[in-house]
């Protein structure tokens, strides 16, 4: 890249896209581990994680939380049996259909598929591996 293609080029291409995970508090460690896996050197993807790590008043946690969402490029939710009953969760994902953000539905377990939540309808959902979690951050496109 030459000094002038450096000068002019586009910062949005050159950031990691920013993705905001949904969870139910029982899998937090499932978030966890998407995120520092993500981290890894060796990943073949970067994001940057833009969840809730704790609870507020309902009041500013929403408010925190749609701020987050609306400065995420996607959101990625992780569904067990645990999210249909999550509220906290099923907020989020309206929020971000409110938001307009490209979401996803990802089940963190094979073998243990929970109900997909009513916000999900017609909504992509995915089973968990790398290969689809790669396939997906990787087609976030970033708005400018």
């Amino acid at each position: 890249m030459g000094f002038f293609d450096w000068l002019l080029k586009d910062d949005k291409s050159e950031r990691s896209k920013r993705v905001f995970i949904s969870f139910s508090m029982k899998d937090s460690e499932y978030r966890d581990h998407i995120v520092s896996q993500a981290k890894n050197q060796k990943s073949r993807f970067k994001f940057i994680d833009m969840s809730v790590k704790k609870q507020w008043k309902e009041v500013e946690w929403k408010r925190k939380c749609r701020t987050k969402i609306k400065k995420s490029d996607a959101v990625i939710v992780l569904l067990s049996k645990n999210t249909w009953h999550a509220g906290g969760a099923r907020w989020e994902m309206k929020c971000a259909l409110e938001e307009k953000k490209p979401i996803i539905g990802m089940h963190i377990k094979k073998n243990e598929k929970g109900a997909i939540p009513t916000e999900l309808k017609g909504k992509r959902i995915i089973t968990w591996s790398w290969a689809n979690l790669e396939s997906f951050v990787n087609g976030i496109k970033i708005k400018t």
